[in-house]
């Protein structure tokens, strides 16, 4: 199953510590994440993450990889707070979180010269459209041959859907229309038309994948 439960998905189950946030879902699947992106992103990365929620995963990979310049987001305050306070005790290289909502026109005016662009458990509950603001800011808010656009979430693929994300599915969009685990075929055309190559699919656990999109060669 997903290691998102339905009564976790937006207004989570979270418990708290002053300003810091834990979440049930981010406890499972932080460890797993973090060891895949600690050995994916290049030297000294500089790494925009897109929808940060509490801030655990972003100091999971900082704290595994000092050397790299981490920007969490989110369009939440009390999100925004958590992830500045995770920040401030354990995570020295996790700069202040900034308010980007990417339903917003012009969301990411005056950002690029990233290495890296992180997205996880988001795609699935937001609107497509985010998705696709996503794909299409990745042509100027990354740079360089190592650049990676890296997503974690469940996906849909044909007859190899785990029924657990079938039901997931169903689930999201009885709770809103706009929401919905995404095919893999389409979240996969969409980086593509963006000039990201076919991405690296890893198994993660409870039925969800990380999908690794680099630039594609040129010809």
């Amino acid at each position: 199953m997903t290691d998102q439960s339905p009564s976790e998905i937006a207004l989570e189950s979270r418990q708290a510590k002053a300003a810091r946030l834990f979440s049930p879902s981010a406890a499972r699947n932080r460890d797993a994440i973090g060891d895949l992106l600690a050995g994916l992103l290049p030297p000294s990365a500089r790494v925009l993450e897109i929808g940060s929620g509490t801030g655990e995963h972003a100091v999971s990979v900082c704290q595994r990889r000092p050397d790299i310049d981490w920007q969490p987001s989110d369009p939440d305050a009390v999100s925004r707070a958590s992830q500045n306070a995770w920040a401030a005790e354990m995570a020295p290289n996790m700069r202040p979180s900034l308010d980007l909502d990417l339903t917003r026109p012009g969301w990411n005016a005056g950002l690029g010269g990233f290495d890296a662009l992180v997205c996880l458990n988001v795609i699935h509950i937001a609107p497509w459209a985010v998705a696709e603001a996503i794909a299409a800011a990745s042509r100027t808010l990354i740079a360089g041959d190592d650049s990676l656009v890296y997503l974690y979430g469940p996906y849909l693929e044909g007859a190899a859907t785990a029924p657990s994300n079938l039901d997931f599915d169903r689930s999201l969009k009885s709770r809103n229309a706009q929401w919905g685990v995404r095919a893999r075929s389409d979240v996969e055309a969409l980086f593509a038309a963006a000039g990201w190559a076919a991405p690296d699919r890893h198994e993660m656990p409870a039925n969800n994948l990380s999908l690794v999109f680099r630039r594609r060669s040129p010809l």
